[in-house]
C-alpha cells in the first residue's frame, strides 16, 4: 500500500526495535515511558501489569513493554524477555534502602538466556532529589564494570523534568546504528 511506497521513496523500512523497561515499583518506569511519548507526566499511577508504548526516536520506532515492578509481579517479568532488542532498567536514586534489592533483580535479570548480549541501558533516575546517589556511586554499587557479554549505559536522568532522557536515547540509537555497521 501507500505506506511501502513511501518507504521506498524514503529509503529503507524504519527499524523496529523491542525494548523490555523494567526496575522495583516506584522507580519511576512508567514517567520515564511517558516521557519518551511525550506525553504529560504529572498524574502516574502504578503498573499492575504492563503498559507498551510505540515511539519514535532518532529514525527508529521503539516498543517499549513497561512491567510493573512490584515485588508480586517480578516472577513473571522472564515472560516478557525473549526477542528483546534492548534492556532499560531504571532505578531510583534516591532510594538508598532498596539499592541492594534493585541489584540482585538486575544481576538475576542479565543471566537470563534470552538477553545474553542484549545491550542495557540504566537510568539512575530522580537526579532531581537531593538524596540522589550519583550515577558512578550506582553503576560502582551494581558492579556494571563487570559485565563483559553486553555494552552497557548509566545515565544520570530525571523521567519527570526530562533532564537526561534524551542522553540515554541518544546512546540506544549509537548502540543501533553499531549494530548495523
Amino acid at each position: 500500500g501507500l505506506l511501502s511506497v513511501i518507504q521506498k521513496l524514503k529509503g529503507s523500512p524504519e527499524q523496529e526495535l523491542r525494548i523490555v523497561l523494567l526496575g522495583l515499583d516506584n522507580a519511576g518506569k512508567t514517567t520515564l515511558l511517558k516521557r519518551l511519548a511525550s506525553e504529560e507526566v504529572s498524574t502516574i499511577t502504578p503498573t499492575q501489569g504492563f503498559n507498551i508504548k510505540s515511539v519514535q526516536s532518532h529514525g527508529l520506532k521503539l516498543n517499549v513493554w513497561d512491567i510493573g515492578g512490584q515485588r508480586s509481579i517480578r516472577p513473571y517479568w522472564k515472560k516478557y524477555l525473549g526477542s528483546t532488542d534492548l534492556l532499560i532498567y531504571v532505578i531510583d536514586s534516591a532510594d538508598q534502602k532498596r539499592f541492594e534489592e534493585t541489584g540482585q533483580e538486575l544481576a538475576e535479570l542479565t543471566e537470563d538466556e534470552s538477553l545474553s548480549g542484549v545491550p542495557l541501558l540504566v537510568f539512575a533516575n530522580k537526579q532531581d532529589l537531593v538524596t540522589a546517589a550519583p550515577a558512578a556511586e550506582i553503576a560502582e554499587g551494581l558492579s556494571l564494570h563487570t559485565y563483559r557479554d553486553r555494552e552497557w549505559q548509566i545515565q544520570a536522568c530525571s523521567a519527570l523534568s526530562g533532564e537526561g532522557v534524551q542522553d540515554g536515547m541518544n546512546w540506544i540509537s549509537s548502540q543501533i546504528m553499531n549494530r548495523k555497521k
